[in-house]
């Protein structure tokens, strides 16, 4: 597959700007401990009010993005987790046999953060939402290329996690910390990405960052080779000469 990164943009606490991730990708240590949010004042009250932290995050990295380019744009959300502060909740009312808020059952399954960013930006573009595994970007990937080659001119793609709730400890260990990240992907040459069979197919779930991190931490710095293996599957991400 090819295509282009027309532009980027992250967001985790204390990592807010391009200068930021330039910097935590020259030092990979978790950022400090933090319950801030990403500023999402673009947006009227009540429609902050309505987001998640996890749709916060998504929206504070992609809508500069979308506000950039224009047009319409087809929508790739992604994320292993979803929300599962919310589910959880719910969960914990159905246990103590309380009432369920409608709105918050809504909100909580996983597309509905796309179907909240086509209601605030008017867009009625194509959208998916996906879950994968510790290959989630490359996937992601896939789906925007497929985009890409049905004739749209660009797509923006976003993956985000937040930090489960504690009782989730002992299952999920692949979010270090609340982050999201938007890519703006164009058709191009820019880069490739190649997918190989895994000569080894142990789980490779303890890598130390999901790879969407890697791969903001190799266009921080430059980095032109990237290589992810998950399972049996091996992908191979090459930036390309100008």
């Amino acid at each position: 597959m090819h295509f282009s990164i027309e532009q980027w943009r992250a967001w985790a606490p204390g990592l807010e700007q391009e200068a930021d991730w330039q910097a935590w990708s020259l030092q990979s240590e978790p950022p400090a401990a933090s319950d801030s949010l990403p500023d999402v004042n673009f947006l009227p009250a009540m429609q902050r009010r309505r987001l998640s932290p996890l749709a916060r995050m998504a929206f504070s990295v992609a809508w500069p993005l979308a506000d950039a380019h224009g047009a319409p744009l087809p929508l790739v959300f992604m994320s292993r987790h979803g929300e599962t502060p919310r589910t959880f909740a719910l969960l914990s009312d159905v246990s103590a046999q309380a009432p369920l808020s409608p709105t918050q059952f809504s909100l909580s399954v996983h597309n509905a953060i796309i179907g909240q960013w086509s209601i605030m930006r008017g867009d009625t573009s194509e959208m998916t939402a996906l879950a994968g595994e510790g290959d989630a970007l490359e996937h992601a990937i896939i789906e925007a290329q497929l985009l890409l080659n049905e004739g749209a001119p660009a797509v923006l793609l976003v993956i985000a996690e937040d930090t489960p709730p504690a009782a989730y400890a002992p299952w999920i260990t692949d979010v270090p910390f609340p982050y999201a990240v938007a890519l703006l992907l164009k058709p191009g040459q820019e880069w490739q990405l190649q997918l190989q069979a895994n000569a080894s197919s142990a789980d490779t779930a303890t890598a130390e960052w999901p790879h969407a991190l890697n791969l903001v931490r190799a266009l921080s710095n430059g980095a032109t080779t990237l290589e992810h293996r998950w399972r049996s599957r091996q992908w191979s991400w090459q930036q390309n000469s100008a």
